[in-house]
């Protein structure tokens, strides 16, 4: 047999073995999914990500045929389980409710194993939760231009529900814009520093809307600012820190769901459609604003862009404040 007529055979193989492969591929994806589906969730139940994920997954469960599990695992700051989606096989069966803390936390902390661009297929964004700057009644401040010329005159201690923590992150990123000199004190969650605000223990913190909102109705404390991109409607009076003079910022908490690298195509897109059709639904929307969040239920493309741009942002600023955890 002739050399060229053997080169022919073996790149005949070669197409038909890429050919079958591919074609099984096709076949998986189509015929997916054929076993229960594990959702992790990045922390322990109760709180908004829990709560999304129990509202998703008996919906996901119908749609797909498939009981989804959902699996909390909880530990640094979400790393664990964003670990364990990122080594996951590549299947559709293996997913994760990911936190704001996913773009974050490798700008953050010295050792993380994972990227959160590269290591990722997006899926969709679940909800975003703004923060609002609150303030205790007795600052002598009834808006964000007062409480800047306050801050340049005296200190104001500033409490977040921890260092890493969407609100320490929108008090650095309050403190870069405004050149406003300030003291960050951070607690061990979000409850503990409400807590002491409420207390007068502190003057002010970046809380999330769902546990900011029935204080300020009680009375208990001010609100003068929120931090998404535009008014939201779970506090639609209070003014974004954008038009009130900082344009472009934007400090949110959210969620949303990612599957490993090189899940199929066809995988996400079913994922993706099943999961926004849930969030779409009145019956959801009206769960998640009374929890103080908003749907977003967005494309795989909008989300991985999304995705990108926090990582990039959140670097930029916790490289300038000099933030680095162990």
């Amino acid at each position: 047999m002739g050399k060229s007529h053997q080169a022919g055979t073996r790149a005949v193989a070669v197409v038909v073995l890429v050919s079958a492969v591919a074609g099984a591929g096709v076949a998986s994806a189509q015929a997916y999914p054929t076993k229960p589906i594990r959702m992790l969730v990045a922390v322990p139940p109760g709180g908004p990500a829990d709560t999304l994920a129990r509202l998703v997954a008996p919906k996901l469960t119908e749609s797909l045929g498939q009981i989804v599990v959902i699996d909390n695992r909880p530990g640094a700051n979400g790393n664990i389980a964003y670990e364990t989606a990122a080594r996951a096989a590549p299947d559709g069966y293996t997913f994760v409710l990911a936190a704001a803390g996913v773009a974050i936390n490798p700008s953050l902390y010295r050792e993380v194993r994972f990227d959160p661009v590269k290591d990722f297929a997006a899926i969709t964004q679940g909800i975003s939760v703004p923060n609002i700057l609150l303030v205790h009644p007795s600052v002598a401040a009834t808006s964000l231009k007062e409480l800047i010329v306050l801050g340049k005159t005296k200190s104001i201690n500033f409490a977040s529900a921890g260092n890493g923590s969407s609100g320490h992150l929108a008090v650095e990123q309050f403190k870069i814009v405004s050149g406003m000199p300030l003291a960050h004190i951070p607690y061990k969650g979000g409850g503990p520093a409400l807590a002491e605000l409420i207390g007068g223990q502190v003057q002010a913190m970046f809380s999330l809307a769902l546990v900011a909102t029935p204080q300020i109705k009680a009375g208990k404390a001010r609100a003068l600012a929120i931090t998404s991109a535009q008014r939201s409607r779970v506090a639609p009076d209070v003014p974004t820190v954008a038009e009130l003079g900082f344009p472009g910022f934007e400090v949110v908490g959210w969620f949303g769901w990612l599957a490993p690298a090189r899940t199929p195509n066809e995988i996400v897109a079913r994922l993706n459609a099943d999961i926004v059709k849930v969030l779409r639904s009145p019956e959801t929307q009206d769960r998640l604003t009374v929890l103080g969040s908003e749907p977003v239920g967005n494309t795989p493309q909008a989300f991985a862009a999304f995705v990108s741009s926090e990582r990039d942002k959140w670097a930029k600023v916790i490289k300038q404040a000099g933030i680095k955890l162990e």
